[in-house]
């Protein structure tokens, strides 16, 4: 366990069966990534990916306790509630996701679907990216003011920080990038 600027992270600590496992979970079921704006989500410039969205229960109890180490010892301590549902991402030659949030953690960001009761109300407060392989060129994971970092890298590395942290992932420039991205969601902050 390591910890960064702003964020957790665990170099290689999911084996290389369990992110095979991830990865199948795609079933070649890919959708092209789209980004959240103004009007809903909409395909954009801004990313070039395709996803598949998980919700497999083996899943989450592979990451909570990570996510929960994470909160607990980088003295976030925030109150988390719940898990959306998983994302396999997978970013192809060329495939990157420009420099974003994935939420502010305010009352903006509050989840409104009054029909899903544990994340109504709430809103994103940690993220967590897992790196499923390494046989690809590019496709650094990075933070907006902290540097490039090495450490980020590998298959089984596991990657923690607040969702209004800046972070993209640059462009692929060999081979297929895939991860896995999970937010846990809880109260606004006040």
């Amino acid at each position: 366990m390591h910890s960064g600027l702003g964020y957790w992270y665990w170099q290689k600590e999911v084996s290389h069966e369990d992110c095979q496992r991830l990865i199948n979970l795609s079933k070649d079921n890919w959708d092209e990534a789209a980004v959240d704006g103004p009007e809903g989500y909409t395909i954009s410039n801004d990313r070039k990916s395709d996803v598949v969205f998980v919700n497999d229960q083996w899943v989450y109890d592979l990451i909570s306790p990570l996510m929960e180490v994470a909160n607990e010892n980088a003295g976030w301590k925030y109150n988390i509630t719940a898990a959306e549902d998983c994302q396999v991402t997978k970013y192809t030659k060329d495939g990157f996701y420009t420099w974003h949030t994935d939420s502010l953690g305010s009352h903006k960001d509050v989840n409104t679907d009054p029909d899903n009761k544990l994340l109504f109300g709430n809103t994103r407060k940690l993220s967590m990216s897992i790196l499923l392989n390494d046989d690809y060129e590019g496709g650094n994971f990075e933070f907006r003011g902290m540097g490039e970092e090495e450490c980020l890298e590998g298959e089984g590395t596991v990657i923690v920080f607040p969702s209004f942290n800046w972070h993209q992932v640059t462009p692929v420039t060999k081979g297929t990038r895939y991860s896995l991205v999970a937010w846990f969601v809880g109260p606004p902050f006040v």
